[in-house]
């Protein structure tokens, strides 16, 4: 058993295959939503309250950074109460910020609040080099002064101001930081080539509710009027897109039938056109979706990573996992981060027939995987290996669990409910 900044995670899973998952299950807030929200509420000294705020360790962790700076919180179920009213520090420690990448997102927060800030080097899964160069290129244009030491990452916002950036390439991180950098500034910060997935909308209808003024999230060309005073505000997380994805790969991979209650249909448009490919039906009913994966056994000669409103990363290893049981051959190109293929051989321990090199995998579906014990290293790929589990032959091993956990708030559970056969060891 490891201990994850105060919070305690089983580190192995156990998982007997070979069922049809069937049933109802309701989505879990967003953590790539729910993360930027709570930097946000740095900028404000007074309380905000998250609702539908997911408890998964990256909010765990980003809660502990807040609470190191001063915040007060406190959780009644899944609504997360901040109260940054007595925000005294302004320095994240390296042991904090290397166990979560999006940590970085606080040091344009800070700046807003403290007009300095010093935050260790982020870390998080090891999927890619994934530089914070774009980070510390739009916190420069907006004027403030950057060094960097062995420590990390030290800012100062005295000179800051609103000014104008185009993104050389869209990054959801450096938007979010721009963003938040920019909305307690003096003047008009404008942000060209922004990354449109959903949550820099919603962060911006957050930051609105706020009292602030952003505008242009869809549009990629972002407006900040900065300097508008801030003002306690409640707001709702929306459900995760990403773990409605894996959820309905869990379905198609056991070739199961899936009713979703709150599904964010909108922001899942990509994968659901994959789905409908490999053979699966859904269809949008009275708010819930209903998904029929009885038939998704086909293999989908293509699929490459983009960018929103393109296929997501995010969903990138659990559909390997399906596609590798699929009938007949299936190739993938990941265009966003270079080492994402972690899970492929992983999957090839199961009986899998996957040729990663570059970026690009070649997928032949196989009739069965079978079960084995294999290494979760990210987590997405440790979600992959959860659901080939769910469909392999007989027992599979599953180490490094504490992946998962990052981003799944109760996916055994999930599993369990829907007729999986799953057990963490305790």
């Amino acid at each position: 058993m490891r201990r994850y900044l105060g919070v305690q995670r089983v580190d192995a899973i156990r998982i007997i295959g070979g069922r049809p998952l069937e049933g109802s299950i309701y989505i879990q807030g967003s953590k790539n939503a729910a993360l930027p929200m709570m930097a946000a509420a740095l900028l404000h000294e007074g309380t905000t309250v998250l609702h539908n705020c997911p408890r998964i360790a990256d909010v765990f962790c980003m809660e502990e950074i807040l609470r190191e700076l001063g915040a007060d919180t406190f959780w009644e179920e899944h609504s997360l109460h901040i109260d940054c009213s007595r925000i005294g520090k302004s320095h994240v420690d390296q042991n904090y910020a290397k166990k979560m990448r999006s940590s970085v997102i606080l040091l344009g927060a800070l700046l807003g609040r403290k007009k300095e800030g010093t935050i260790g080097y982020p870390g998080g899964c090891v999927i890619g080099q994934r530089p914070v160069d774009l980070h510390l290129r739009v916190l420069r244009c907006l004027g403030a002064k950057i060094w960097q030491t062995e420590e990390g990452i030290s800012a100062d916002a005295k000179e800051m101001t609103g000014g104008e950036f185009i993104f050389p390439q869209r990054s959801v991180g450096a938007t979010e930081q721009g963003i938040l950098a920019a909305v307690r500034l003096p003047g008009v910060t404008k942000l060209y080539n922004c990354a449109q997935e959903p949550e820099i909308l919603w962060l911006q209808k957050m930051l609105n509710e706020m009292g602030a003024d952003v505008s242009g999230a869809q549009s990629g060309q972002i407006c900040i009027y900065g300097g508008n005073a801030l003002r306690d505000c409640e707001f709702w997380v929306p459900p995760d897109r990403i773990v409605a994805g894996t959820y309905l790969c869990a379905s198609a991979i056991t070739r199961g039938r899936l009713t979703i209650q709150n599904p964010p249909v909108g922001e899942i448009q990509a994968f659901l056109e994959v789905y409908r490919k490999m053979g699966g039906q859904y269809e949008f009913n009275s708010g819930k979706l209903l998904a029929d994966s009885r038939r998704a056994t086909k293999a989908v000669s293509f699929v490459e990573t983009k960018e929103y409103p393109g296929f997501p990363t995010d969903l990138q290893s659990p559909l390997m996992a399906v596609l590798a049981v699929a009938d007949g051959v299936s190739h993938i190109r990941e265009n966003i981060f270079e080492d994402r293929f972690k899970t492929a051989w992983e999957l090839n321990k199961m009986g899998a027939t996957i040729q990663a090199s570059g970026q690009e995998a070649r997928i032949e579906g196989c009739q069965n995987l079978r079960g084995a014990t294999v290494e979760a290293r990210e987590l997405r790929g440790g979600a992959a290996l959860m659901l080939a589990g769910l469909a392999a032959d007989g027992e599979t091993i599953l180490t490094g669990s504490a992946y998962i956990d990052r981003g799944y708030e109760r996916i055994c559970e999930d599993m369990i409910s829907l007729g999986g056969r799953i057990e963490r060891y305790r």
